[in-house]
Formats: C-alpha cells, structure tokens, sequence
C-alpha cells in the first residue's frame, strides 16, 4: 500500500543571488584571462628563455606596464630610457627606415625607424647599430603587452605582442633600402633591464637582435631574440 507524501516545492533562488554568481564567475574569468600569459610566462615559456635570471626571479619591482605608463615611473615609449648609460646615437644615413615581417607571428611590413624615440608610432632601430644586410649587430626595440590585445601593425604598442612565442628557426624579414634580407632565429634569451649585452656588436658576420619587455604586459626583464642573416 502506497502512502501518498505530499511534495513540498523548491524555493527558487532569488535572481538577485543568481546574478551576484554570474558577476563573480565573469570577474574570476577576467582575471584569469589577463595574470595567464604571466604565469604562462614564468612557469612555461621561462622553460626555454631563461638563461640569466633566475625561474620567477624577483617580484617585488612588478608593475604591470600599463600602470607604469599612468604614474609616469617610466616612459617605456622612448627608447632613450630603455638605456640611459647608453644612449643610441643620432646617426644621418641616405635611408632612415625599413620594414619588418615575422609572418609565423603575423607581423607584416612594420615600419622601423632609424634612432626613433617613439615606439608608440613605430618599431625603433637602436641609432649606432648595424644597419640590416652589413657586417654587426642590427637592434630594433618594440613595445609589448598582454598578448590578447596584439593587433599586428596596426598598434606599435602591441607590436611585439607575441614575440614571446617566436621558435627558434624562425623567419624575420627586413626589407631595407630595396632590398630584401632574411635573418633565421638562434636563440631567445631574458636579462636585466640593465643588460646591455643586446647593443653590442660583432662583425663576423650580419646579426640582429630584437628586445622588447617580459613579462607580458610588464617592464621586468626584457627579452632578447637574436638571429643571423641567411646568406645565399
């Protein structure tokens, strides 16, 4: 025999509530969008770049660059302040900018100015360094940031974006004064924003060497991507 229980109904949640739970999973999913690519950076690309500092080094001096730019601690858009001990000269040369192309990072005809001093309109060849195609070391600085807001060429901010990412054996293309040099990727290295081993130069053959800020989104350390010139 069957005794009939009478069924007592759920209290449905109150909206209110529901909408507190949603705002809040959005707000874990925002963050987490934005710390990952640190993260990614210390605890897995760190992996293969890190040969002069230590694997999370210190994180006290951490200041996401966007803040940096807003309190005025650092004007990472000059490349003048990137080495002060070593300012880039004011070279005249008959061609005072190029192009460059990364095509596995996106990154088509970007122009290159010769001894700039705004990364916020172009890449920046650091004046006194070899130019592209000749015997030394060619360095070009560009701006960096979280990798969700690379927009390729269009934004000099975001430029260098994802050049975290760049393999070893990797094509850069630089296309100056007509002509055309492809340098091949050899390594990928992070110093101290005080390093100044990326200015120097070797003349046994063509080199280039581009820097830009790691972490991204940070001004920590800076990340250095060397290559050499693929001569035919």
């Amino acid at each position: 025999m069957y005794r009939y229980v009478k069924s007592v109904p759920r209290r449905p949640v109150p909206r209110p509530v529901i909408v507190s739970y949603m705002l809040m999973a959005m707000g874990f999913m925002i963050i987490l969008w934005t710390v990952w690519p640190i993260v990614s950076f210390f605890f897995i690309d760190q992996v293969v770049l890190a040969k002069t500092v230590s694997p999370i080094g210190d994180l006290s001096g951490f200041k996401p660059a966007e803040t940096a730019y807003a309190s005025g601690v650092k004007n990472t858009t000059d490349p003048n302040t990137w080495f002060p001990t070593s300012p880039q000269k004011k070279v005249s040369a008959p061609v005072n900018s190029y192009t460059l192309s990364i095509p596995s990072l996106g990154i088509k005809d970007a122009s290159v100015i010769i001894a700039g001093d705004d990364l916020g309109k172009s890449l920046i060849h650091y004046g006194g360094t070899g130019l592209p195609g000749e015997y030394g070391n060619t360095v070009i600085f560009g701006h960096s940031t979280l990798p969700q807001f690379f927009r390729g060429t269009k934004d000099y901010k975001t430029v260098f974006a994802t050049l975290p990412t760049i393999k070893v054996g990797a094509n850069i293309n630089l296309t100056y004064d007509g002509l055309d040099y492809t340098y091949k990727v050899t390594e990928k290295i992070v110093v101290e924003p005080t390093d100044l081993s990326p200015l120097e130069q070797r003349f046994d053959d063509s080199y280039l060497t581009l820097v830009t800020c790691v972490p991204p989104g940070t001004y920590l350390y800076r990340l250095n991507v060397k290559a050499r010139l693929v001569r035919i």
